[in-house]
């Protein structure tokens, strides 16, 4: 059994007991989370398909941790003027893991 879930813009394949990393929710650590953005639900090889989500079904997810994915350098240049900006971003997520699809 596996899900298609939709949460900050993106879209994650899930089943149960799998660790996914998602955009930043706002939760405490060890919090239980209900993603009923539900796209697609494949059950017992009968897949359903919403429009735009399907009715009545449900993923729900403990948040293990909060946490800041790995640098990334941005440098800005222009070539013959001198200028040069170097910075970096960390993008938060929150690792999340399935316990259960519900239909």
């Amino acid at each position: 059994m596996y899900a298609v879930v939709e949460t900050g813009g993106k879209q994650y394949r899930v089943s149960e007991g799998d660790t996914i990393f998602v955009e930043k929710l706002n939760v405490a650590e060890g919090d239980e989370v209900t993603l009923d953005r539900v796209l697609l639900l494949n059950k017992d090889g009968k897949t359903q398909v919403g429009t735009p989500y399907v009715e009545g079904a449900k993923v729900m997810a403990k948040a293990v941790k909060q946490g800041k994915g790995k640098k990334i350098v941005v440098f800005k240049y222009k070539a013959k003027k001198n200028y040069r900006k170097k910075t970096g971003h960390r993008q938060p997520y929150t690792k999340l893991v399935i316990e259960s699809i519900t239909a």
